[in-house]
């Protein structure tokens, strides 16, 4: 793949997730996916189990929003840097950074690590907001 083909493809992926559309992620994704989130020890294979996955993530995080730093690109790779804000079960708004390596095969996303701060994220003032 391209590198234009590769930022098409991580973009349609990165929307996906951005807007909480689990049908627009599993569009671009193989039926072999991996996503294995190094920081919290999850890590899911198969189409099916991504799905559930990443619909869970979205349930217990509904006001997840991301702001992307960078999207570095090479052939059949894409690293996103990103810090991400939501709004944990006890009230606190909290954020944290991290990035995602995915990488892409036969014109689909075939693995995605995440590595984050998400296991110290940083509490924020209650008036701060978030930025989507």
């Amino acid at each position: 793949m391209s590198e234009t083909d590769v930022r098409r493809l991580l973009e349609s992926y990165r929307a996906g997730w951005f807007g909480h559309d689990v049908d627009a992620i599993m569009a671009v994704v193989s039926d072999d996916i991996v996503f294995h989130n190094v920081t919290a020890a999850e890590r899911v294979e198969g189409a099916a189990a991504v799905r559930a996955h990443v619909a869970g993530i979205h349930e217990r995080w509904p006001d997840l929003g991301f702001e992307e730093h960078g999207l570095y690109l090479a052939t059949d790779t894409g690293v996103a840097e990103w810090t991400a804000r939501a709004t944990a079960a006890d009230g606190r708004r909290l954020e944290w950074d991290g990035i995602d390596v995915i990488n892409c095969r036969d014109g689909l996303i075939a693995r995605n690590a995440v590595y984050s701060s998400g296991h110290a994220p940083r509490v924020l003032e209650p008036d701060s907001g978030s930025r989507r």
